[in-house]
């Protein structure tokens, strides 16, 4: 009873911080804004029209097309707001593949321990010792290219870190009293450890949350940069590999919105996953 009312008390005092910081709040919004027009987008409100051609080669910004056009006349901005759908979406599925697999294994090692703990330990070491973005690219070649790709690829590379946290802090947890207090009415391993304990360590989960998802959409540009990521959809990195040999030409424009648009989401995840950390962290607060 004492932990569940600590856990209101953390999440209470972590409401209340949040809103006193100014700057988290500005992040939160940007980041619903993205997530609002990702879902307009993906529901076709949104730059629907984006392989219409609008106007002439490479148009400069104007009041019509504030990002100007693109060498076959097509809207920067609509190609902007489509890649935002695919960056938001990226950084949604990878984040919860990664969460999946590592705050199931990490429940598994810290509860259980023994043999369980050295095979899931021994696993993610192993899988650690292989560089990351030789990894992404492996699994990117071998899949293919695509948007479903991405999403495996980097969910699928991104889960250790939140595994080794969920380790120590279930192993840390998993002989307080009321864990035993719930063995001693009858509660089996299973209802102890996901009902319980995860419960009381989910602020773990969603501070990663945050930090993986931009992680997510800047790993998405790199891949879509290199050829292996998206394809037959605009991406920010399509578009900012688009604008290599546009700079020549003085283009300068799509490169802008690419590196704007990814700017933007990423530091507002930055700030909103710092902002997160010190109001739940309860080490930080010195709880």
């Amino acid at each position: 009873m004492s932990t569940n009312a600590e856990s209101k008390s953390l999440w209470r005092h972590a409401f209340e911080q949040l809103c006193k910081d100014k700057l988290a709040l500005t992040s939160l919004i940007i980041v619903a804004v993205y997530s609002l027009v990702a879902i307009l987008v993906a529901l076709g409100v949104l730059a629907s029209d984006w392989e219409q051609s609008v106007g002439p080669s490479y148009n400069p910004p104007s009041a019509d097309h504030p990002f100007g056009l693109d060498i076959f006349g097509m809207s920067v901005w609509a190609k902007t707001l489509k890649g935002t759908e695919v960056a938001m979406s990226v950084g949604l599925v990878t984040s919860l593949i990664s969460i999946t697999i590592g705050v199931t294994l990490g429940a598994l090692a810290g509860y259980f321990g023994g043999k369980i703990d050295e095979a899931i330990v021994w696993f993610y070491t192993t899988f650690t010792s292989i560089p990351y973005i030789m990894l992404v690219v492996a699994i990117a070649f071998i899949l293919g290219k695509g948007l479903m790709t991405v999403y495996l690829a980097l969910g699928l590379t991104s889960w250790v870190s939140l595994c080794r946290l969920i380790r120590g802090e279930v192993m840390r947890h998993k002989d307080r009293e009321y864990v035993q207090a719930a063995g001693a009415i009858g509660g089996g391993d299973m209802r102890k450890l996901f009902v319980h304990i995860l419960p009381n360590v989910l602020h773990i989960v969603i501070i990663n949350f945050s930090l993986s998802f931009q992680t997510a959409i800047k790993s998405e540009v790199i891949l879509s940069y290199l050829g292996l990521g998206v394809q037959g959809r605009p991406s920010w990195g399509i578009m900012i590999d688009d604008a290599k040999l546009e700079l020549a030409r003085g283009v300068w424009w799509q490169l802008a919105a690419a590196t704007l648009a990814m700017l933007i989401v990423v530091l507002a995840f930055n700030i909103l996953g710092d902002a997160l950390r010190d109001a739940l962290d309860p080490k930080l607060k010195g709880k």
